[in-house]
């Protein structure tokens, strides 16, 4: 459309005399840096993704594989865990660590993404 600027979601500052509306939207004038990142959508308090923050980053997830680390004990468990995060039952694990003591492996599985506020243009 005529007269529609677009800017680069690349971490860039903008004025707020030449964008008044983008600068109500990002009162910290400048932009979400989006480059090499997934997006996730906003929660926005509908309890999917709950205590995320706008614009905020979520590490990758991490999947435990437990193959037969206890005695007597010969399944297979899958457990989702975000990488650095507490482990219920085990210490804080690095992704693609393998414990040796537990014979546990984590892997990432979830990308690494933004928070961010879809919207349509209604005008």
């Amino acid at each position: 459309m005529a007269g529609m600027v677009f800017l680069k979601s690349n971490g860039a500052t903008f004025s707020s005399s030449l964008y008044p509306k983008l600068a109500l939207a990002y009162p910290g004038l400048r932009l979400a840096d989006l480059r090499g990142e997934f997006i996730r959508g906003w929660d926005d308090a509908r309890g999917v993704d709950s205590g995320r923050a706008l614009l905020s980053s979520q590490e990758a997830t991490g999947v435990a594989v437990t193959l037969g680390g206890f005695s007597g004990y010969s399944g297979i468990d899958i457990e989702d865990y975000e990488a650095g995060k507490a482990h219920p039952t085990y210490a804080v694990y690095t992704a693609q660590t393998t414990l040796t003591s537990t014979g546990t492996t984590y892997r990432k599985v979830r990308p690494r993404n933004v928070a961010f506020n879809y919207i349509v243009r209604a005008a």
